[in-house]
């Protein structure tokens, strides 16, 4: 029991953790911010009262301390706003904790009916991350909606990566620029080249319409300080400056290539995934392919032997099975071959 919810919910508890950790350092940074503010203006105001002998002008006194006031109503509203999103994902972490506590007491208690509803709520969830990463947000969200397990899935993540895939299929890394910068601390830990391969897109397209002096300024502001081990890369984009965008030299032609847009695509939902814990293929598609080469042997692919009552034989499972590795069995089991049960002592040949 335990060993199945290790295997199959890892993201389940490990993603709102990720987004709790992620508010939490965001509403730091914030209040921080805004109490520097508060600070800031409470020692110009003490400040003004010492340089002044104490003699200040009430119309004066009563502008800076509404400053204050101002400052502090600010921060207070901020420390809430951020208090409301941490409960969030508090609450969310808390639902999903419950959820898979109600697998465990069911199986302790051996409740099948119990055990059945959770399991069919656990395909739904699959269904939904299997959709998401296709594409398919709506019918994604339409069935979170009719199985009541939207707290149990991540769509808000996804939609996230929506926009800032789509934005990269138009050409426009804004979002996705925008999106490093909100991530940076993680992206860094993780050794992600996403935002300098972004960057380095944009510098490639100033180039392709030949507006040379811009690219100069882009490299100069971006470019002046990177790790030391993109120096390398950095050497050959900078030496397409002289290069024109229909070369046939291999390395520049290479980053003239249109299909790096779909390369930032791939790389952004791959660090994206990384960032918070998912894993790289759904877990439709990983469970679905370990049943199948449990039961995928050699007769399966023989039309003559095929028993319509395997899965592996029927298609469509029997094309997704085939690149996969046959099964091991220590024991033989003798199959009949009209009524496709197994032959024993009760059902001889």
């Amino acid at each position: 029991m335990m060993a199945d919810l290790r295997t199959l919910e890892h993201a389940t508890l490990k993603v709102p953790y990720e987004l709790l950790n992620k508010k939490f350092r965001m509403s730091q940074r914030s209040i921080d911010r805004e109490a520097t503010y508060v600070t800031t203006a409470t020692n110009e105001l003490a400040d003004r009262l010492i340089n002044d002998g104490g003699k200040i002008k009430i119309s004066d006194a009563t502008s800076a301390i509404d400053g204050v006031v101002e400052k502090i109503q600010n921060l207070k509203r901020k420390a809430e706003d951020c208090f409301d999103q941490e409960e969030d994902c508090l609450r969310l972490c808390k639902t999903r904790i419950d959820h898979l506590e109600e697998y465990a007491f069911s199986s302790l208690l051996e409740d099948v009916s119990a055990t059945r509803t959770w399991k069919r709520k656990r395909i739904d969830r699959m269904l939904v991350d299997h959709c998401l990463r296709s594409g398919f947000y709506d019918t994604a969200s339409l069935l979170a909606k009719e199985a009541n397990i939207e707290d149990l899935v991540d769509i808000d993540v996804f939609l996230v990566s929506r926009k800032v895939e789509e934005a990269l299929k138009r050409r426009d890394t804004g979002p996705c620029l925008a999106w490093c910068q909100e991530n940076r601390y993680k992206l860094r830990k993780l050794k992600s080249t996403l935002e300098f391969n972004v960057k380095v897109q944009d510098f490639v397209e100033l180039v392709r319409a030949r507006r040379i002096g811009d690219a100069l300024k882009y490299a100069k502001k971006y470019f002046g300080t990177i790790e030391e081990s993109l120096l390398g890369e950095m050497q050959s984009v900078m030496t397409l400056l002289a290069f024109s965008n229909n070369t046939q030299c291999p390395p520049y032609k290479k980053l003239f290539d249109e299909n790096r847009w779909q390369l930032l695509v791939e790389q952004f939902r791959l660090d994206n995934f990384s960032l918070h814990q998912l894993n790289g293929r759904s877990l439709l598609s990983v469970t679905l392919q370990a049943g199948l080469t449990a039961l995928k042997t050699r007769q399966c692919y023989r039309d003559l032997e095929r028993n319509p009552e395997c899965p592996v034989c029927v298609a469509p499972l029997n094309e997704l099975a085939r690149p996969l590795p046959f099964a091991h069995f220590g024991q033989s089991r003798l199959i009949c071959a009209i009524s496709g049960r197994r032959m024993d002592e009760h059902n001889p040949p």
